[in-house]
């Protein structure tokens, strides 16, 4: 149907878009579900499979390989289709991910589980690139990172759920010494190894449920296109659109400071249970999980009281303090006692919680008819939840997981750069700026 409504670009108030936000909002919820399990899914699937502490990264890696791999392709489609069909197309590509999970369960072959987490991921990519930058135009410029971090603070609420979810429907609690399978028959081993990998049927069935339920809601309700104007004209080529970015260069920054960030955040959170089980040796892995609830719990805290702290304390600066909190606790993590580090790598989870959308809106400010073309290169610097954590799984194998810290401390020392420095646009007239709305 074609709609003859004329664009407008009257100043845009907070309390303009209720139902747009709400709406989007769910969508940062309902991705932490994926994002999330794959830290249950690793100490599952090590234990399930046999697996090398390597091995098990690949989770991490098939998962935010699918994110890079569907950013760029994302932002195309947002310019062809716009943000609500775009948002409906990740959905459906979620539901598709979750639902190859029964199969990858009933025939237990490793692959067709990074497979499905793939396809799951090109979903999330899509939801990633189209959700951010509409949180960010749903209101004034100069609230845009408090916007974003609110709307992210309820994919920390996901991120507190999602572990109890895994530690109640996928692990098992059973856990057996090399010994004790080595003693096993091939039978007995089999059998304990399709049990293992079955339990993940059901959680991920109801997942792709989710999924397809708000699709629906957001197909049936009547979400506007927003676009942002600066007086530049849309790139006309992707080769053009890139070679207009790099006048951008706090954006180009910003790229780097998010692939160093997620590969620091997702790293530090893959290994939480290990890491408590190394340093406390004895812990059952189902008390183990209780560290990375509390980790997300602290992650989830500190977006709610970061938004609200952002209303009086500037977002960069804000960012560099949490910075500061990250750097400090690493160093614990890398150089305390057991019970203390242990500790530290569960307060990390709140210094991490504001991170991502603080970079993400401070990235896009002033890009204009680049956003949707920055937002897909700063959905694709998630790559780095890809490296680092198979890069730590290394170190891991090769000395212990303590040494592999070191990854995280090294990325959030440029992450602390880009908040006190990197952040800085290059001088732009921002007297033409707009918010162009279409309504739906």
């Amino acid at each position: 149907m074609t709609n003859n409504t004329k664009p407008t670009s009257a100043p845009l108030t907070e309390g303009q878009y209720v139902l747009p936000l709400i709406l989007v909002t769910s969508l940062f919820f309902l991705w932490a579900l994926g994002v999330n399990l794959n830290d249950i899914l690793i100490p599952h699937l090590k234990k399930a499979f046999g697996l090398t502490d390597f091995q098990s990264s690949l989770i991490q890696t098939a998962f935010f390989g699918g994110y890079f791999l569907a950013a760029m392709p994302a932002g195309w489609l947002m310019e062809k289709i716009g943000y609500r069909k775009g948002i409906l197309v990740g959905l459906f590509t979620c539901a598709t991910g979750a639902l190859l999970f029964i199969p990858a369960a009933s025939i237990r072959v490793y692959g067709f589980f990074l497979f499905a987490l793939f396809v799951m991921a090109c979903g999330q990519g899509v939801l990633e690139v189209a959700a951010n930058p509409y949180v960010t135009l749903l209101g004034p410029p100069e609230s845009s990172e408090r916007r974003l971090n609110l709307a992210q603070s309820f994919n920390a609420v996901g991120a507190v759920v999602t572990p109890i979810i895994g530690a109640a429907f996928i692990l098992s609690g059973i856990e057996h010494t090399r010994a004790q399978t080595a003693a096993m028959s091939s039978a007995q081993l089999q059998a304990y190894r399709a049990a293992e990998a079955s339990t993940v049927k059901v959680p991920y069935l109801v997942i792709a449920g989710i999924f397809l339920t708000v699709a629906a809601m957001i197909y049936f309700a009547h979400l506007p296109e927003i676009q942002e104007q600066n007086g530049e004209q849309e790139p006309e080529s992707l080769a053009s659109g890139l070679r207009g970015i790099r006048r951008h260069g706090h954006l180009v920054k910003g790229v780097l400071a998010q692939f160093f960030y997620v590969g620091a955040q997702v790293g530090v959170a893959s290994f939480v249970i290990r890491f408590a089980q190394f340093s406390m040796p004895g812990t059952p892995e189902k008390s183990a999980a209780n560290y990375l609830k509390l980790h997300l719990l602290g992650f989830m805290l500190g977006r709610f009281i970061g938004s609200y702290v952002m209303k009086r304390v500037p977002a960069a600066k804000l960012l560099s303090l949490f910075g500061l909190g990250s750097l400090t606790c690493l160093t614990l993590i890398l150089f305390g006692p057991g019970a203390a580090s242990v500790w530290a790598i569960v307060v990390i989870g709140f210094f991490h919680s504001i991170m991502f959308p603080t970079i993400f809106a401070l990235s896009l400010k002033h890009l204009g008819p680049y956003t949707k073309l920055g937002s897909s290169l700063l959905v694709m610097s998630i790559i780095g939840g890809a490296i680092f954590p198979a890069l730590m799984g290394y170190i891991s194998d090769r000395t212990n997981i303590r040494d592999a810290f070191v990854v995280p401390l090294l990325c959030h020392v440029y992450v602390l750069y880009f908040a006190t420095r990197g952040y800085r646009p290059e001088a732009v007239d921002t007297t033409q700026t707009s918010r162009v709305v279409v309504p739906a």
